[in-house]
């Protein structure tokens, strides 16, 4: 399943300026600021919007080409898309908002697969309600599985969680994340929250000021220094992919194998074997030359420095080679002089456990490869 969009659009001083592909099922993120083009993108994509120049296809099938003319109308075009806002009808109970577009879809799903979303969802108990009853949380669920019963090719989530609190947002991420995992569909997921991004997507776009300045696999990209001023300032870092390779209950803690080694991180709620994402910010990975024989610090990676970058100021960004991943590590330009640090030098990265926080230790999708995206 592919899905491909390159768009040109003005609005009033505004300009659009969109391209990227999806070339398997997975989650590609959009991110940047409020106000950088992501729901444009969006509704042009849904057919919301007609965009003045662009092509969008998926798996083939062109929804828009704006040369030869061509432009599907948003009903036909077999895209779920779901906003922050979950537009149910009041007046209907839980199970009439679910099958209110289910009949009118041109290609919905079947009845067993109905009961099958509804469990996947977990809407089942609340079918009779009506949505003044519900959290936000679940009146999101109920508009997320409304959008799946049309039998979309597509997902577009715009911002699902924004209008949520805190414990909301925990409810419907593992939802999200079983989507994710069951569902074979490319979904793209709009969102200013890096650490849903972490969690769930599997490729980025990120946009500026109504442009795509990078696309790619999502740990290709958030380690990318000279973008860290895009995909969280201080919150920059590396993603690792790892596996659970065991629980220190007595001390709250789960240990992770990685390409560098062992790793201590808060307890994760995941058996032995399972998939980790961990994002490691490069404020909190310390630079050693020789390991430390009696620290407080339980996590200690080899590696070799890959590059430096100084800038006119006091900080550097050291990339640290662990074999099959690496880790950013922010530090002054006085401890890159001290310590000699240049490509090829071994050295030992420094990680505290508690800078790992549950947020931080995202669970994966087992055995999916994030989707390569085309430079921007």
């Amino acid at each position: 399943m592919t899905l491909s969009v390159e768009i040109e659009h003005g609005l009033g001083r505004f300009a659009l300026d969109v391209r990227f592909a999806i070339d398997r099922p997975g989650v590609t993120a959009l991110f940047g600021a409020s106000g950088c083009g992501k729901s444009t993108t969006i509704a042009a994509i849904a057919g919301l919007l007609r965009p003045r120049r662009g092509r969008i296809a998926i798996n083939g099938d062109v929804l828009l080409d704006t040369e030869r003319r061509i432009a599907v109308p948003a009903r036909q075009r077999r895209i779920g898309t779901m906003f922050q806002d979950a537009r149910l009808f009041p007046h209907l109970s839980v199970r009439a908002n679910l099958l209110f577009g289910w009949r009118r879809a041109p290609a919905p799903v079947s009845r067993g697969e109905v009961d099958r979303l509804i469990d996947l969802l977990g809407l089942a108990p609340l079918l009779d309600r009506r949505p003044a009853t519900l959290s936000g949380g679940e009146r999101q669920r109920i508009a997320l599985g409304r959008a799946l019963l049309c039998g979309p090719r597509a997902l577009l989530l715009d911002e699902p969680l924004a209008s949520l609190d805190a414990a909301r947002k925990q409810e419907i991420l593992p939802h999200l994340e079983r989507l994710r995992d069951e569902k074979a569909l490319p979904i793209v997921y709009v969102s200013h929250a890096i650490d849903e991004v972490v969690r769930l997507a599997d490729a980025l776009v990120l946009m500026e000021d109504g442009r795509s300045v990078a696309a790619g696999p999502l740990a290709d990209v958030l380690s990318r220094p000279e973008l860290r001023a895009l995909t969280g300032g201080l919150d920059f870092g590396a993603v690792l992919e790892a596996t659970v390779a065991g629980h220190d209950a007595p001390f709250r803690l789960t240990v992770l194998h990685t390409a560098g080694g062992a790793l201590h991180v808060p307890q994760v709620d995941a058996p032995p074997g399972s998939p980790v994402r961990v994002r490691i910010r490069a404020r909190d990975v310390a630079v050693a030359l020789h390991p430390p024989e009696e620290s407080s610090v339980l996590n200690v990676l080899s590696g070799r420095v890959a590059e430096v970058r100084q800038d006119d100021g006091a900080d550097a960004v050291v990339r640290i080679d662990l074999g099959d991943a690496f880790l950013l590590a922010a530090v002054t330009r006085l401890s890159v002089h001290r310590l000699g640090l240049a490509a090829g030098r071994p050295v030992h990265a420094l990680v505290k456990a508690v800078s790992l926080d549950r947020d931080s230790a995202a669970l994966a999708r087992p055995g999916v490869r994030a989707p390569d995206a085309p430079a921007a």
